[in-house]
């Protein structure tokens, strides 16, 4: 299901941002089929620093809901700012962790404030792409305080759906979250961070591929080659 074929989202998309793509992901061409990969679609501010994330691909009105919810938490946390930036990153990081208590069941307090840049160059907490060139630091999530008692009921869903919990709290409990969850939690600590330190750890940390700068890998590039076909090729 192509979402970004839909007629609303892309009128909506028109209107309200500027796209482009990016693969930094491994797959292969077979023919005329990818096979692997996956894709991560990121809402940023016209300087690139990270608002929202889809990890994965969606239906046309998941996208189109997400979309307009950037659109109006850019406005509304405009106006609470007041033009201190600042503040307008704190309030974007809590409006990712209201979205994660009222979605997902999960209480997290957000980051207000970076602390100053580490130099994670070819340290430990970095990824890197299959060769071993350093590509981006991993950042670390907001711990979990706990779930809000009000969507425990979510959770029992969560765990039907996703298996076995595997994210902890401070107090040692064990929570469900899929990869949209694990999103919020990631910008509650990070929004508004440059896309090149959040791109690795949206695709690598929480949709589990590897990060790669090769090209991509083309299986028989010319399918008409050897059945007496021509094609003109235009460079």
């Amino acid at each position: 299901m192509n979402a970004l074929a839909n007629e609303k989202v892309g009128k909506y998309l028109e209107q309200h941002f500027v796209s482009s793509f990016q693969r930094v992901g491994t797959f292969r061409i077979v023919g005329k089929t990818k096979q692997g990969g996956n894709v991560a679609s990121y809402f940023c501010a016209p300087d690139g620093r990270v608002l929202h994330v889809i990890a994965g691909p969606v239906d046309a009105d998941t996208l189109l809901r997400e979309s307009k919810w950037v659109v109006e938490t850019v406005k509304t946390s405009n106006k609470i700012a007041k033009g201190d930036g600042g503040r307008f990153k704190a309030e974007f990081r809590k409006a990712h962790a209201d979205k994660l208590r009222t979605e997902h069941g999960l209480a997290v307090q957000p980051v207000a404030y970076d602390p100053p840049d580490a130099d994670d160059e070819g340290g430990p907490l970095t990824f890197r792409d299959p060769t071993g060139r350093p590509l981006a630091p991993i950042l670390p999530p907001v711990p979990i305080e706990g779930p809000d008692v009000k969507f425990r009921g979510m959770q029992e869903n969560a765990a039907k759906a996703l298996g076995a919990a595997a994210i902890a709290d401070r107090r040692g409990g064990r929570w469900v979250l899929g990869n949209q969850g694990r999103v919020h939690m990631l910008m509650a600590a990070h929004s508004m961070q440059p896309i090149e330190k959040l791109y690795a750890s949206i695709f690598q940390g929480i949709l589990g591929e590897q990060v790669t700068t090769r090209p991509v890998e083309i299986v028989n590039p010319f399918p008409w080659h050897g059945r007496g076909e021509t094609k003109q090729i235009r460079n």
